[in-house]
């Protein structure tokens, strides 16, 4: 019997695989390690966005995603994904856990502080979903307050404006 060789998992944050070389860091550097390594080893690709990861289509992966998939070993269906579903099947809009905070908002006269990300990054937020939120709560007569925060990182710096 043979001894088992050893194998490595290796995942490289932000590093991508693509033919530009415009602003694609590992194509533009040295690295005669790994370019070793890719042209001795086995290796392979994988996708890391949209459906393929459990995102909607056309939502780039993160680290999150990325690692939750890899280490499930299957598609592991994301919050925005589940959350976008449920705004456009109507379930979202019966969510108990809402109606239960709408009906507490109208039997104190309260308002809804809503405090979240306004933009569509998608990575830690989407604003489709506040505005779903709003939404219902607005439907049910409840005023409705959004203490925005903006962004930068999942979204261009400075665009804070087309979202508000």
């Amino acid at each position: 019997m043979t001894t088992p060789k050893p194998v490595v998992l290796c995942i490289l944050d932000g590093w991508g695989i693509r033919k530009a070389d415009d602003a694609n860091a590992p194509a533009l550097a040295d690295t005669p390690n790994f370019d070793r390594i890719l042209r001795e080893c086995p290796s392979s690709q994988l996708i890391t966005h949209g459906p393929d990861v459990g995102l909607p289509s056309g939502q780039m992966g993160n680290s999150e995603v990325g690692h939750t998939n890899i280490g499930a070993g299957r598609v592991v269906p994301m919050d925005l994904g589940m959350i976008d579903l449920a705004i456009e099947d109507g379930s979202f809009f019966k969510n108990p856990a809402l109606l239960d905070f709408i009906d507490k908002l109208k039997a104190s006269g309260g308002t809804a502080h809503l405090s979240t990300l306004v933009s569509d990054g998608g990575v830690h937020g989407h604003i489709n979903h506040i505005i779903a939120a709003a939404q219902v709560i607005t439907d049910a007569g409840v005023s409705v307050l959004v203490h925005a925060l903006t962004d930068g990182r999942d979204v261009p710096p400075k665009s804070a404006g087309d979202f508000i």
